[in-house]
């Protein structure tokens, strides 16, 4: 069958997971089988748009990518024995009906798999997102707030440093807690990405987030004694039943305080309210949890007049305390001008003083407008909108600014 590009691309995106998985489970090489993954998709980004979509897009990447791990092993005779060890058993395993049936998911172990004890916390979020989430190194590095060229050397020393420590699949059994950690931080920085793109024309990206909450399922259907699993869940459904209140009919951003609340999606908010009731009096309460907690706030609120800001600022602060971010700083801020007036929330933001992000600049502007202080506000806005690569981001950006700057608006925006 045809496909458009973006169609195309969906494809790439939803199977490249499972092909990783299927191979890393018969070859066991991450970094080989991550190489041949990434060549059976460029195979496809040449073929499918003048032969059309395979009827088994799974089962056809598979075997591409098979084939190129068989090339390379043919050039190397201390690993002729794994070659035929190989194709053995990806005969066996794998053939493709099987993998384009969709019966088995092995894309969290392979997250679990990236989440390495060799790797820093960073490194293995980094590699776990580059190899399961379809994300570029470019969106991964705006999640990380560093630039392209550093992320990328980071996912290859990753890559590298998974090899010399013999990474196994599946991951040993001891060591599962530690790297479920890594992998909520990665689900979650898949899902900021599909909820707010750091790039591009359109505010979001449905596949990413939906893939978040998949991802999210699966973790806490594998691990649902860990509240933190559950909190994950929770504050993935209640961001996302906002999504269709985020962006207005031409694809701008639409602000919390002025969205439609009547498109929220009310069984997502049910469902992640009820995890939270479960899992938080279970405890220790962790920073999806809070973070869950804060958007169940939010969530609940009727109205924007309604939301219970004291309880956020609360709750902000619990989190500060167990995991603070820069992001985690920008919402303490929000609360604490919602509670004790805007200059509260400036002096609050003082500490990302030195951090040149746009959100950082942007959120300094609103409070700078709400004290009366135009120019700087003014300032700070257009550094934001200069920084952002989302263009719905900087469209909102500069219509602020505009309004910013009529005669006797000022505080007014």
């Amino acid at each position: 069958m045809t496909a458009t590009p973006l169609e195309l691309e969906d494809v790439w995106r939803r199977e490249a997971p499972y092909v990783l998985a299927v191979l890393v489970r018969a070859h066991g090489h991450f970094d080989d089988c991550e190489d041949a993954t990434q060549e059976a998709l460029l195979a496809a980004a040449t073929q499918w748009p003048a032969e059309g979509v395979p009827t088994n897009p799974r089962g056809w990447l598979i075997r591409v990518a098979q084939r190129r791990l068989v090339d390379r092993t043919r050039s190397d005779v201390a690993r002729r024995r794994r070659e035929v060890s190989l194709v053995e058993r990806s005969d066996a395993r794998w053939d493709e009906e099987r993998a384009g049936s969709g019966d088995v998911d092995d894309s969290l172990y392979v997250l679990l798999l990236c989440c390495h004890p060799a790797l820093t916390r960073a490194s293995q979020v980094a590699l776990a997102l580059r190899a399961v989430s379809g994300l570029t190194t470019t969106q991964i590095a705006s999640g990380f707030l560093v630039p392209p060229t550093t992320m990328g050397q980071r996912i290859s020393r990753a890559k590298a440093a998974i090899v010399q420590a013999g990474g196994t699949f599946p991951p040993p059994a001891a060591d599962l807690w530690t790297r479920t950690v890594s992998v909520r931080h990665a689900i979650a920085l898949l899902h900021t990405e599909g909820h707010l793109s750091s790039s591009g024309t359109t505010l979001t990206d449905p596949g990413f987030s939906t893939e978040a909450v998949r991802l999210a399922r699966l973790l806490a259907t594998a691990a649902p004694h860990d509240p933190e699993n559950a909190g994950l869940l929770a504050l993935l459904l209640l961001t996302q039943a906002r999504a269709e209140a985020r962006t207005g009919e031409d694809g701008s951003l639409v602000p919390l305080e002025l969205q439609d609340r009547s498109l929220w999606d009310a069984d997502a908010i049910a469902e992640g309210v009820r995890l939270l009731e479960t899992a938080l009096p279970t405890g220790p309460v962790g920073e999806f949890q809070l973070q869950g907690a804060i958007a169940a706030v939010h969530a609940e609120a009727a109205t924007w007049d309604d939301t219970d800001w004291p309880q956020i600022l609360e709750l902000y602060g619990m989190l500060d305390a167990v995991a603070p971010s820069v992001a985690v700083t920008i919402g303490h801020a929000v609360a604490e001008s919602r509670v004790h007036g805007p200059r509260a929330g400036l002096r609050r933001l003082e500490a990302l003083a030195g951090t040149d992000h746009h959100r950082v600049h942007a959120t300094r502007g609103h409070l700078l407008a709400e004290t009366g202080e135009v120019g700087e506000a003014v300032e700070a806005l257009r550094r934001a909108a200069r920084l952002t690569r989302s263009i719905p981001e900087q469209r909102y950006l500069n219509d602020v600014l505009r309004r910013l700057e009529e005669p006797g608006r000022g505080r007014d925006v």
